[in-house]
């Protein structure tokens, strides 16, 4: 049966929170986006009993902050001897991740990695295959996935309401230059990985069974930057019978603005605002227009999406719509179009197997 307006009206797309699984769960890395998790997390109920950080202030003023009773650690070894803890969340730069989350599978833990999940394809999937041996979840915080216009966007596509969706055009003219002077300052291309990643996994979402045929994607400087990574960004996208443009302007002081557009045989989808916190969003059909009150932001509705669709994935013992699994086919997107942006020419998503830069 036809999808309708009405569907629309109960889409599901707050985040979700097990019916009765509440395993204990570890957090590894309490650096700048730990706040957000917690956050998330204390709000959702979930019982996080330990905290570690190679530096122990870091890891104290969260737990001061958010779970008081929680143990403190500055070896993450620690935290997956506890046999008591069956979750870990794995929130260090990508580096030095692998090893960490090789060792809690190999503990036996489910894991919920951050995102940009790992710097090589061939280590995620390694690691994706030992997951599986263990028997255990492995997941991505692809956390853009629950910011609320996201969500319901996502959702209404796989609805069928949109009909065959043939276009995903979306656009981020923004002030990233708070940057400055962070670790964040030395990634070369800041825009099109740290950032775009959330991007390139949510244009997938739209095309699900589609593989990209190949992407073209440029960077450059604007005017008195002296920030080190490029503040401009753009990539194009080919599917066999849709296309993707992604915009981003990092360098915007005032007025951001921040818009997707997603189209289809049978209708369209509209969603702009000032920033990825307050978006309005209207689907178009020939039965009229539906826009939605969208509840919760991005900032921390995100976070308690990603960890509770891993916890709702276990318990319901189902796959995970965040698996590591699916997440190299966003990274191979999006190290390909790095290496586009390099290159100058376009490049096949999955041939570029490690981070170009």
């Amino acid at each position: 049966m036809p999808a309708t307006i009405e569907t629309l009206v109960d889409l599901p797309y707050r985040p979700a929170t097990p019916r009765s699984y509440a395993p204990k769960i570890g957090v590894i890395g309490c650096g700048g986006i730990i706040k957000h998790h917690l956050e998330a997390y204390v709000v959702a109920g979930f019982d996080v009993v330990a905290l570690c950080d190679l530096d122990l202030e870091r890891a104290v003023a969260s737990q001061k902050a958010f779970y008081p009773d929680a143990k403190v650690y500055t070896d993450y070894h620690q935290v997956l001897r506890d046999v008591s803890i069956e979750v870990v969340d794995i929130t260090t730069h990508p580096p030095v991740r692998p090893p960490i989350i090789e060792a809690a599978l190999r503990a036996g833990k489910h894991v919920l990695s951050q995102k940009p999940f790992v710097l090589d394809l061939d280590v995620g999937q390694r690691l994706v295959e030992l997951a599986e041996k263990q028997n255990c979840y492995l997941a991505v915080n692809q956390n853009g996935r629950w910011a609320p216009h996201f969500s319901y966007a996502r959702l209404a596509a796989a609805s069928g309401i949109l009909g065959n969706v043939f276009s995903a055009h979306m656009e981020c003219h923004w002030d990233h230059t708070w940057v400055a002077g962070t670790e964040f300052e030395k990634i070369k291309h800041l825009v099109l990985y740290d950032y775009a990643i959330h991007w390139f996994d949510i244009v997938r979402c739209f095309f699900p069974g589609q593989n990209a045929k190949r992407v073209f994607a440029s960077t450059a400087r604007i005017p008195e930057q002296t920030l080190m990574p490029d503040l401009l960004g753009q990539a194009l996208i080919e599917f066999e019978h849709a296309q993707s443009t992604l915009s981003f302007d990092a360098g915007v002081p005032y007025g951001s603005l921040e818009e997707t557009y997603v189209a289809g045989t049978l209708g369209s989808l509209h969603s702009t605002g000032s920033g990825n916190q307050e978006q309005r969003l209207s689907v178009t059909t020939a039965q009229g227009r539906w826009s939605p009150s969208l509840q919760g932001k991005w900032f921390s509705d995100g976070f308690r999406g990603t960890m509770g669709e891993l916890l709702c994935a276990i318990e319901e013992q189902r796959p995970c719509t965040i698996s590591a699994s699916d997440n190299l086919h966003s990274l191979a997107l999006c190290f390909a179009a790095i290496a586009s942006a390099e290159a100058g020419a376009a490049m096949v998503p999955g041939s570029i197997r490690q981070m170009p830069v």
